[in-house]
């Protein structure tokens, strides 16, 4: 199973229809590739019109390679329009999550996708709540024929060198981890903190794919935090002797590493008390 694992496009940021068409374009000599995931922030503010862009761009990507899509929420995202223009996140036929949150499973080639919905209105962490943990007990109560990947936003990890990373993570992430223990879920794919981050819950690995709009260095002093241009993506190699596998493309951007933003020491802590 090979994935290609996308995330925050934030498609109505400036440049960000851009950043996308340009990681997508570097891609297209990519094979053998059997699904697309795109762990949130698919529009900066939730506006209609950017669903139906990321769906038409990447749509028009995964189409030559008979790669199914599947989408998830992310903190930026507003569920009423990605519903609108996404239905479950999922192709036609996937079972969803009997609520509001966008949560559903599919399968592909006897691999099982179920994505979580971890957005919480007006705030940068995420959730996932007591009803969707109880109906992901019950999905995966059955194993799949290869393994289930799990996919969703906001990472259940985080660096401590970061200074936004632990606290604008999953909350209650034991409480995830107690669901997938022991289960056969081979995978968590999450996206978020605009970087690549490898880490275990539950004793699975978890992959943090970096972000198509920016990306955050964390080369600056302790306290601050920085993001620079530059689009990337992964590609996620599961069932072989040495797998999972992780491969992180970046895009060639003339405009790689110029300066998006930078938060000193008061800065982020008034973010951080703000939507910590």
């Amino acid at each position: 199973m090979r994935i290609l694992h996308l995330s925050d496009p934030h498609i109505g940021k400036d440049g960000a229809v851009d950043s996308l068409r340009l990681m997508l374009g570097e891609l297209r000599q990519v094979r053998d590739v059997d699904a697309v995931v795109v762990t949130g922030d698919l529009a900066d503010d939730g506006a209609t019109e950017a669903y139906a862009t990321v769906r038409a761009l990447v749509g028009d990507f995964a189409r030559p390679l008979g790669a199914p899509v599947f989408y998830t929420t992310g903190n930026h995202d507003e569920r009423s329009a990605f519903a609108k223009v996404l239905g479950s996140g999922h192709p036609e036929g996937a079972v969803a999550f009997p609520g509001e949150e966008r949560a559903a499973v599919s399968e592909v080639g006897g691999w099982r996708f179920v994505t979580l919905d971890s957005l919480v209105p007006g705030k940068v962490y995420g959730r996932v709540g007591a009803a969707q943990l109880e109906w992901l007990r019950g999905v995966l109560s059955t194993p799949a024929g290869h393994g289930t990947v799990l996919a969703f936003h906001h990472p259940p990890i985080g660096l401590a060198l970061s200074a936004t990373q632990r606290v604008f993570g999953l909350r209650e992430a034991g409480e995830l981890a107690a669901v997938i223990r022991g289960s056969d879920v081979r995978v968590l794919l999450t996206g978020h903190y605009h970087l690549q981050l490898c880490g275990f819950l539950a004793s699975v690995p978890v992959w943090v794919t970096p972000g198509i709009v920016n990306r955050i260095d964390l080369t600056t002093a302790p306290g601050t935090e920085r993001a620079v241009r530059g689009p990337s993506a992964s590609l996620v190699e599961l069932g072989g002797a040495e797998g999972p596998m992780f491969h992180t493309f970046h895009a060639r951007d003339p405009r790689a590493h110029e300066l998006v933003y930078e938060l000193d020491e008061e800065r982020t802590r008034e973010i951080i008390a703000r939507h910590g």
